[in-house]
Parts: C-alpha cells; sequence; structure tokens
C-alpha cells in the first residue's frame, strides 16, 4: 500500500467565509480557531466574514489560511487519516512544519503571524506583482526574465506553469513577451514580489523569529521548497530562506512519488495545488481534503 501526503496550498486560494463549515461541523477544527483567537483576536472572524481585499492582505492572509488549513489537518487526524509525508507551498510549509511535529500549534501560529507581518512589511516598499506564466518551458521563462532587472521566476509549479515575481512597472512589458512567445501570464491575487530577493529582509528577519523558537523534533516526514527534499536539522535555513528563494513544487511532488507517496490530500480552501499534482503526475491520486472528508463520510 503506498502512502499518504498531506499538502498545504500557500497564498491565491483565499475566500471569504473559509473555513466556516468546517468549524462549524467538527469541534477539532473549532477548536484550533480558538486557539488561533485567542493569540490573534478576530483570526476566525476574518475567515469567515472578512471582505477578499481584507483577505488579500498578506499580513492578514497567512493567519487565516495557517488557521484554516490546521484545523482542516486536525480533523483529519483525528478521524484516523495520518499523513506519512507533508509538504506545503510557501505559506504552507508553515503549517506543514506544525503539522510535522516541528512546532506545537501555538509556536507554529505565532511564527506566521510574524511571517506575514514581514512579508507584508517588504512587500509595502515597493509596487510588486506576481503572475502564473502557462504554455511555456521553464528554460523560455528564464530566458525572458533575463531581459528585465527585476524580474524572476519564483515557483516551478507544475509542467507549463511558472510564477514570476518583480516590480509591476516592468512586468507589463513582460506580459507582452510572454504572450509573444506562445504564453499567458495570470496576475496572482497577492501584493508583494514573494520567493524573490525583494523579500531578503523579511527572510533574514524570520530566521531571527525561528532561531527564538521552540523546535522539536519531526515525527513525519516534512519536504522542503527550497531544496525539494526532505528536511535536514537546519529548519531555520530551509524555512526562512524558502521566502526569497523559488518553490521547487514540481520536483518535490516528483521526489514524494518516488519515495513512495501515491496520495496526496490538499489541505487548503481551493484546488490549486491538486490541479498541479495531476498534471505532474497521473499515476497517483490527488483530492482536496473537502472531496476527502466526503469519500470518508460515504465509506
Amino acid at each position: 500500500m503506498g502512502k499518504i501526503a498531506f499538502v498545504f496550498s500557500g497564498q491565491g486560494d483565499q475566500y471569504p467565509g473559509m473555513g466556516r463549515a468546517l468549524a462549524e461541523q467538527y469541534d477539532a477544527a473549532a477548536q484550533v480557531y480558538a486557539l488561533c483567537d485567542s493569540i490573534r483576536p478576530g483570526t476566525s472572524a476574518q475567515c469567515f466574514a472578512g471582505t477578499e481585499a481584507e483577505l488579500k492582505e498578506t499580513a492578514n492572509t497567512q493567519p487565516c489560511l495557517f488557521a484554516m488549513e490546521l484545523a482542516a489537518a486536525t480533523v483529519l487526524m483525528e478521524r484516523g487519516i495520518v499523513p506519512d509525508a507533508v509538504a506545503g507551498f510557501s505559506l504552507g510549509e508553515v503549517v506543514a512544519a506544525t503539522v510535522s511535529g516541528a512546532f506545537d500549534r501555538e509556536t507554529g501560529f505565532r511564527l506566521v503571524c510574524k511571517r506575514g507581518e514581514l512579508m507584508q512589511r517588504e512587500a509595502d516598499k515597493f509596487d510588486t506583482s506576481m503572475a502564473a506564466v502557462v504554455k511555456l518551458t521553464p528554460e523560455r521563462v528564464q530566458e525572458l526574465c533575463a531581459r528585465y532587472p527585476d524580474v524572476w521566476p519564483v515557483n516551478f509549479n507544475c509542467p507549463g506553469q511558472i510564477t514570476v515575481s518583480g516590480l509591476s512597472a516592468q512586468m507589463t512589458a513582460f506580459f507582452a513577451d510572454v504572450k509573444a512567445a506562445g504564453g499567458r501570464a495570470i496576475p496572482l491575487k497577492v501584493r508583494g514580489a514573494f520567493h524573490s530577493p525583494f523579500m531578503k529582509a523579511a527572510a533574514d528577519a524570520f530566521a531571527g523569529a525561528l532561531a527564538q523558537a521552540d523546535i522539536r523534533e519531526r515525527t513525519i516526514t516534512l519536504y522542503s521548497n527550497m531544496t525539494a527534499q526532505p528536511y535536514t536539522d537546519d529548519v531555520v535555513g530551509l524555512l526562512s530562506g524558502q521566502i526569497c528563494h523559488p518553490v521547487q513544487w514540481e520536483q518535490s511532488i516528483r521526489n514524494m512519488i518516488a519515495d513512495g507517496v501515491d496520495t496526496f490530500i490538499e489541505i487548503g480552501p481551493g484546488k490549486t495545488l491538486t490541479n498541479m499534482i495531476k498534471k505532474i503526475s497521473t499515476g497517483v491520486k490527488a483530492v482536496t481534503v473537502t472531496e476527502y472528508l466526503a469519500e470518508v463520510a460515504v465509506c
């Protein structure tokens, strides 16, 4: 029998009302939200009733997504569905690290709040943005980015999809180059050039916060955005460094499959990672947490 992996989504899939039904249906989820509210009052209110604009602010998005994702993962695990491996996309890696045992819940949530604040601070310094480029090879996207001093390929998502970060003033011309090359650029619902050199100061400051945290021995294999390999003991370097380095998502999934994972459950409010995994491999099962809970209920 193959292994199960929980994969935790990043910014972009958030929406007003996310997690409300989960908290109403499961006590375990409600307890996670209560913990988050005790540390950052109003977190559940932002998830359940916040506006799209409010949730788009990084300092809000990251704590809210963490709360929703940890709540969903807790529901699964209390029902006996425990992953053999975990990975998270960008901020999702903080949730994955928490589920792996590297942090207790309170520490993980405090860290993601700090991460969101730091990345928001750097995002506010410059007019930057992100976009998903589709229908082009990684090599072609890198060639196009090289024409601009402040545009970089930052997330290697799946075949035919690369995310770029950069100065908004340069992105318009970059989009035109993408179109001329036969591709398409799709703006993302985030404010900031994440995983690029614009985030170096945030990464350094987050490393300081991590160095002060109680980091524990992991009980579940955790895969790194930066290396696409299981974590080493350098939790501080790997988890802070990914803020200003590319996310190697496609290779992470390929490595997890090679290590025996054949079922991926996306923990988050959408299905972005599920769709990516299906493009990476047709030989594995990829479902959202909502779909999986529905399957379990039927069984």
